[in-house]
């Protein structure tokens, strides 16, 4: 089969590419997620108040939402998919070792929007990349097995944070340590873009035609909103319970921990779930949620 002009790679190929990816992410959660267990926290030590938190955390989810539409048309229009993908990594994972060197609520705030700003700019690249794959070994699969990686390394994060404290280090030199992952995980993006530097060659194309979103898509996105709006974001909710005393300072990450690693199983599980359902199987998880 060809694509372009152009032998199509085959399904192991698209299999290593996931993998690769996944790994890279894994890295990049365990970097970020790491941070995000105890970012509330930490603003709260500089001096921040509830509200400042709150803000914060609304302000980098809005931002880590919102670009992704222009960084997404970006990369469609560009077809620069990597180089999108590399600029995002870069900001998201080096924003969030800087936390070490922030000493005040200010700073610290202005990373922590950034480390999500910078996500915003490679998520859209790097999931049309992993799209790519995914008609030859099911979408399904390929964003359960990604989300999987991902949530695996946004567990271990926390758990590296919560191991800091324990051992009654700053806050500081738990971002410290989280730059060696964050230093990897751009690593393995650069060998993946070494390796597979036209993902596009991995999707088996039927048609292209340009398509209007259906009504459908608009529901569902409106449905979504409704669904974050109704959510507190964890760095409000660990600053809720180091202020009050309800969790244990160095046992904060540890909840959230828990979270991501339920996180990675109901991914593989409805992942694979979802290839052989359908959608029934969104449904029943929204309504299990």
């Amino acid at each position: 089969m060809k694509r372009d002009g152009k032998k199509l790679l085959p399904a192991s190929s698209a299999f290593r590419f996931v993998l690769v990816l996944g790994i890279a992410n894994l890295f990049a959660d365990l970097t970020y997620e790491g941070a995000r267990s105890s970012t509330g926290q930490f603003l709260g030590t500089l001096g921040a108040s509830a509200a400042v938190v709150g803000f914060t955390a609304g302000l980098g989810e809005l931002l880590g939402y919102a670009l992704r539409s222009i960084s997404g048309v970006i990369s469609d229009k560009t077809g620069k998919y990597w180089i999108v993908t590399i600029v995002g990594y870069v900001i998201n994972m080096l924003a969030v070792p800087a936390l070490a060197l922030a000493g005040n609520w200010p700073l610290a705030a202005g990373l922590i929007v950034g480390e999500r700003t910078g996500r915003a700019i490679r998520k859209p690249a790097t999931e049309a990349m992993l799209s790519f794959a995914g008609k030859q070994i099911g979408h399904g699969w390929v964003f359960g097995l990604n989300e999987a990686l991902d949530q695996f390394g946004a567990t271990i994060g926390p758990l590296v944070l919560a191991f800091i404290l324990f051992r009654h280090e700053s806050y500081q030199s738990g971002f410290a340590l989280l730059l060696i992952p964050a230093l990897l995980a751009i690593a393995i993006v650069l060998t993946a873009r070494f390796f597979f530097p036209h993902p596009e060659h991995l999707e088996v194309i039927e048609s292209i035609a340009p398509e209007k979103f259906p009504p459908a898509f608009w529901i569902y996105i409106a449905a979504n909103a409704c669904i974050g709006a109704g959510f507190a974001d964890f760095a409000l909710i660990a600053f809720h319970f180091q202020k009050t005393g309800a969790v244990a300072t160095n046992l904060i990450p540890v909840y959230y921990a828990v979270a991501m690693a339920m996180g990675a199983i109901g991914a593989l599980v409805f992942g694979k779930l979802f290839d052989k359902i359908g959608l029934a199987v969104v449904l029943a998880v929204f309504f299990l949620s």
